[in-house]
């Protein structure tokens, strides 16, 4: 059984999203919003039946005005710049939940947040994460905030699919450790991704107000603000997904390099 890599412990602002239906079938409710749609289902490859939740996902002003049409086209514009930049890439799939869930690493809640699962690999998106990146984490929210969530637990696929996630059980926890490597290459990769975003079709333009809305998440969920809210004091030997100063730079690298080898955390200092 494998271990669960997590992400951590405004307006649409310029975002346009183009929704092309890769993905299969979700239908279903909640009281989530717009996200209940996408409640205890999965999205993967294929296309969905017309009476699912994503067949009425079909345009960028859908995308524009509903949070769940939104999430359909982050993970689609993911998914399709993973397609064309990794050779032999085999696509992830989705599941969205609220509460608890049951996976390949066993079962999970809320408490755990969004989190990648190599074991079957599943991408499983805690929908009321993205409330709670704001109400709890102090982050600003926004769309690319949630791109930012996605794109993060993406990127723990590709490391599974390159051989790379082995690396997070090496050398313990701290600044240095191979967990917090793990994380912040996952955060380079959805840098990565954020670079290439709107060449996917899927995404008309993207903003430096967009930008700073994925910085301010990345930042947020670091491990020193986390430990500064929760505990009062920050311990940098326990850390196990980085700061927020690197989470920020990494993500960063990602997004201005632009290339795999630039999110290379295994080499150095980081």
């Amino acid at each position: 059984m494998g271990t669960p890599l997590a992400v951590g412990g405004g307006g649409l602002a310029g975002i346009v999203v183009v929704i092309v239906l890769l993905i299969s079938a979700f239908t279903g409710g909640g009281g989530l919003g717009d996200l209940g749609a996408l409640q205890d289902q999965s999205i993967g490859t294929g296309q969905p039946p017309a009476d699912s939740a994503a067949a009425e996902c079909q345009t960028g002003e859908q995308a524009n005005t509903r949070e769940d049409c939104r999430i359909v086209g982050f993970v689609n514009s993911i998914q399709s710049f993973w397609s064309q930049a990794l050779r032999g890439y085999e696509p992830a799939r989705t599941r969205f939940f609220d509460g608890s869930i049951s996976t390949g690493c066993g079962p999970a809640t809320s408490e755990v947040g969004p989190f990648y699962c190599p074991a079957d690999r599943y991408v499983y998106i805690d929908l009321g994460f993205f409330d709670q990146l704001q109400s709890e984490f102090g982050a600003q929210g926004g769309p690319l905030a949630e791109a930012y969530v996605l794109a993060h637990e993406y990127g723990h696929h590709i490391q599974n699919l390159l051989g790379d996630l082995q690396n997070a059980q090496r050398g313990g926890t701290g600044p240095q450790s191979g967990a917090v490597r793990v994380e912040l290459q996952a955060d380079c990769y959805a840098g990565l991704w954020t670079r290439n975003a709107v060449r996917t079709g899927f995404i008309e333009d993207l903003t430096r107000e967009d930008i700073a809305q994925a910085l301010d998440a990345a930042a947020a969920v670091g491990d020193d603000r986390i430990q500064e809210r929760i505990q009062g004091r920050v311990t940098p030997e326990s850390w196990t997904h980085g700061s927020a100063e690197q989470r920020r730079n990494w993500f960063v690298r990602g997004l201005t390099i632009g290339n795999l080898d630039a999110c290379n955390t295994f080499r150095g200092q980081i």
